[in-house]
């Protein structure tokens, strides 16, 4: 039986991170994967910045989960180098925040192009991220996101073949949703390599957002299945996209297309974490 631990998108919330640590302990949520804070990226975080937020996550006794980076949501068709400035700058971030993992993308595929022109390109860049992020001590923990060569789970499967257990996997139902492949067949396939999961739930009908268990994005089984099939801790990262929020439209291409609004962010924030304990209750009754 898996032990699951919560994790959450903390920004979804609050900008600031006193509203965000706020709200964690309002759910009873012990771990935070860290994207947006203050209205800015973690990614563009100064070192003193970083030292701040390290501090007040230790205080508040609130653990990292993973730094929810924007690394590889880049252009694969733009110069390599001036991301990697930006990706070891986010390597040092860690060292400072302490955080052992990194959410991170296979770059975005030109629209119209068939991904597998790109692949020898793509394998490339990430072998290069991999070695300086495993000389740094961080694992790199891929997410299937629309638009970037590892969005299918065929490819997410190439991705994590390729590199033989040296890439984690961010395993997002509602993504896949939005990337017609059937969440279900998606774990049947990358069950055995996933290392934690955002739990984001969407529509077949037109990929809109909602409360994990109420779209088709099969979260009840797939959750069930995961109690029963792994052992150990298993991180489950609250992700509710609910409420349009100021940093979102920083994070991905197209437009955020929520079914469920509601008045304010917090209230999105708790009817997502709602949903996800209620499924967990009756998961791990």
């Amino acid at each position: 039986m898996a032990r699951f631990i919560l994790s959450a998108f903390a920004d979804e919330a609050a900008d600031a991170l006193d509203g965000q640590i706020e709200a964690l302990r309002a759910e009873d949520i012990g771990m935070i994967e860290l994207r947006g804070v203050n209205g800015k990226s973690c990614a563009d975080l100064t070192a003193g910045e970083a030292r701040r937020v390290a501090a007040a996550l230790r205080e508040a006794g609130i653990a990292l989960s993973a730094l929810g980076s924007p690394y590889g949501k880049y252009p694969i068709d733009r110069p390599f180098d001036e991301h990697m400035t930006v990706f070891r700058r986010g390597l040092e971030l860690c060292k400072i925040l302490n955080c052992s993992r990194v959410r991170m993308f296979s770059f975005f595929i030109p629209e119209g192009d068939d991904p597998a022109a790109w692949r020898e390109e793509v394998m490339g860049r990430l072998s290069v991220m991999l070695e300086e992020a495993e000389n740094a001590g961080v694992q790199l923990v891929h997410e299937n996101e629309k638009g970037i060569y590892g969005d299918t789970d065929e490819r997410c499967l190439d991705l994590l073949e390729h590199f033989g257990g040296r890439l984690g996997f961010a395993f997002d139902p509602a993504n896949f949703i939005q990337c017609g492949v059937d969440p279900l067949r998606a774990y049947e396939r990358l069950h055995d390599r996933i290392t934690y999961m955002h739990v984001k739930d969407a529509l077949k009908a037109d990929g809109s957002v909602v409360r994990a268990g109420r779209g088709d994005g099969s979260v009840r089984e797939i959750l069930s299945r995961i109690h029963r099939e792994r052992g150990g801790d298993v991180v489950l990262t609250v992700e509710p996209h609910l409420a349009i929020f100021g940093g979102l439209g920083n994070l991905q291409r197209e437009a955020l297309k929520p079914s469920e609004v509601f008045s304010d962010r917090p209230g999105a924030f708790r009817a997502a974490c709602a949903a996800l304990k209620e499924i967990l209750g009756e998961v791990c009754a």
